[in-house]
C-alpha cells in the first residue's frame, strides 16, 4: 500500500536539490534534477516506515491538522 506524503524541496545553491518531509521525521533526499529527488526521497520514506514498523509494529505518519 502507498501512501502520500508532503515533500518540501529546495534548490541549493550547489545546483541539487533537496527534499525533507515534516510527514517523515528523518527523510533527507538529494539529487541532481527534481525528478531523481523525488525518487531518492521515496526510496527513503519506505526504508525510514518499514523500520518504525518493525520497531512499533504499525506504520504511523505525522498527522496534519
Amino acid at each position: 500500500m502507498e501512501q502520500i506524503v508532503n515533500l518540501h524541496i529546495e534548490k541549493l545553491p550547489e545546483g541539487v536539490y533537496l527534499a525533507t518531509s515534516d510527514d517523515v521525521p528523518g527523510l533527507v533526499a538529494q539529487g541532481r534534477t527534481v525528478m531523481e529527488t523525488l525518487e531518492i526521497a521515496r526510496d527513503v520514506a519506505k526504508k525510514l516506515l518499514e523500520a518504525q514498523s518493525e520497531r512499533q509494529g504499525s506504520l504511523k505518519l505525522k498527522e496534519n491538522r
